[in-house]
C-alpha cells in the first residue's frame, strides 16, 4: 500500500481556514503549497480509516526518509525538500509535524488540556512558524502565531468531536474536562449532545478563546502586510468559529462558515487590521 494509496483527495480550498490564499504574495505560495502537500498527505495516512498503524507508519517513514535525501519514494516530501534547499530553509517544522501525525496513529486519548497543547506544539504550531520563516519574518512573531495556531487545531478538534470518534475512534476532548463535567466519549456517538458533552465543548472553547486573546496582536506584528491580512482574516474567523462553538452543539448543529459567510468574515478580518495599521503608522508619525 502506497501513500497515495491513502490519499483523500481532499485539497487546500476544502480546509476551514485559508492556505496560502491570494492575500500571500506569489513568491511566497509555492513553497507554503509544497509544505500544504506533504502535510496533506501525511494527516491522510494518519487519518485512514482502515489502514493498519504499521502501515501508516511506514508510509510517514517514506515521507521523513524523502525530505531528509534518503529516498526519493515519495515525491510531495522530494518537491518540498528541493524547495526547501533553494530557499536556505530547513525540515525542522515538518519533521516536527510528521511527529504530530505518528501520534495520531499510536495515541487515541489525551488527558489534559496541557497534553493537548503539547500536541498542537507538534501538529499546528510548525505550520505558522514555517510560513513566518518563508516571509523572513523575526522569530519574536512566534508566540503569537503559536496561540493561534493552536487555536485553529482545537476549533478543528471540537467541530469534528463526533465525526473523529465514529470514523477512527480517536477523542481530543482532555479526559480531565469530560470528567469535570460528568462526560463520557460514548457520548460522542448520540445524535446529539448530551447537556455534559456541550459543557466540555463550552469549556474547551472557552480556554480557545484565551489562545485567539493571546494571538490578537499577531497581525500588528507582522512586516509583510499581504501576510498580515491574511493573518488577520484567519483570526477574525477562528474568533467567529470558536464562538459558535460556545453557542452551539457540534453534534447537532452546524459550526462551521459556508463559503459566503467564510468570505464575509474574513473580509471582516482584513478591514480590521488594515484599520489597525493605518492608526498605528499615524500614531508613530503624530510622535510624542
Amino acid at each position: 500500500m502506497t501513500a497515495a494509496d491513502l490519499a483523500s483527495g481532499k485539497g487546500h480550498t476544502d480546509e476551514n481556514f485559508p492556505v496560502a490564499s491570494h492575500l500571500i504574495a506569489p513568491q511566497f505560495r509555492a513553497p507554503i503549497m509544497a509544505f500544504y502537500r506533504v502535510a496533506r498527505l501525511a494527516d491522510d495516512i494518519a487519518d485512514h480509516a482502515t489502514a493498519t498503524p504499521q502501515q501508516k507508519l511506514a508510509r510517514l517513514g517514506d515521507i521523513e526518509a524523502s525530505l531528509t535525501g534518503k529516498s526519493e519514494v515519495s515525491p510531495e516530501a522530494v518537491a518540498l525538500r528541493q524547495v526547501l534547499a533553494e530557499r536556505g530553509l530547513g525540515w525542522e517544522h515538518m519533521l516536527d509535524l510528521l511527529e504530530a501525525f505518528r501520534r495520531d496513529v499510536t495515541k487515541l486519548r489525551y488527558q489534559s488540556w496541557d497534553e493537548l497543547m503539547d500536541y498542537c506544539r507538534y501538529s499546528a504550531m510548525p505550520v505558522g512558524r514555517f510560513v513566518l520563516d518563508v516571509h523572513g519574518e523575526a522569530t519574536s512573531t512566534w508566540p503569537a502565531s503559536d496561540a493561534l495556531c493552536a487555536a485553529l487545531q482545537v476549533i478543528n478538534h471540537l467541530q469534528d468531536c463526533a465525526k473523529d470518534f465514529h470514523e477512527i475512534d480517536r477523542v481530543y476532548l482532555p479526559q480531565e474536562t469530560l470528567d469535570a463535567c460528568g462526560a463520557n466519549v460514548e457520548m460522542l456517538a448520540e445524535p446529539a449532545g448530551d447537556p455534559a458533552i456541550k459543557a466540555t465543548i463550552r469549556i474547551l472553547a472557552d480556554n480557545t478563546a484565551g489562545l485567539l486573546r493571546a494571538s490578537r496582536p499577531f497581525a500588528g506584528q507582522i512586516r509583510d502586510l499581504r501576510l498580515a491580512l491574511e493573518v488577520g482574516a484567519i483570526q477574525r474567523l477562528a474568533e467567529s468559529l470558536n464562538q459558535r462553538l460556545r453557542e452551539r452543539d457540534p453534534l447537532s448543529q452546524e459550526t462551521h462558515h459556508n463559503r459566503w459567510e467564510a468570505v464575509a468574515v474574513g473580509l471582516l478580518g482584513v478591514g480590521r487590521t488594515l484599520h489597525e495599521r493605518i492608526g498605528a503608522r499615524q500614531s508613530r508619525s503624530a510622535g510624542p
